[in-house]
């Protein structure tokens, strides 16, 4: 089995939070992007005649498994 091995991280938290009062951010990041996609809009309709389809039969067996219970008693 390999060994593990820890890696200290040092994190210096005020070097990357504290930002100069001249800073100011590139235009290629306040601009305002255009957006090229579309909507995401999934067609569901398949999906749920399956699951009908599906419960359909799940309650049919279930019926026919009661009625036979009766009658092999």
């Amino acid at each position: 089995m390999a060994k593990k091995i820890k890696r200290s991280v040092s994190v210096n938290t005020q070097a990357e939070t504290a930002m100069p009062a001249t800073y100011s951010r590139p235009a290629s990041i306040t601009a305002p992007r255009t957006s090229y996609t579309q909507e995401f809009k999934p067609d569901y309709s398949l999906v749920i005649s399956d699951l009908k389809k599906i419960g359909g039969l799940a309650a049919v067996f279930t019926v026919l498994l009661i009625a036979l219970s009766f009658f092999l008693r």
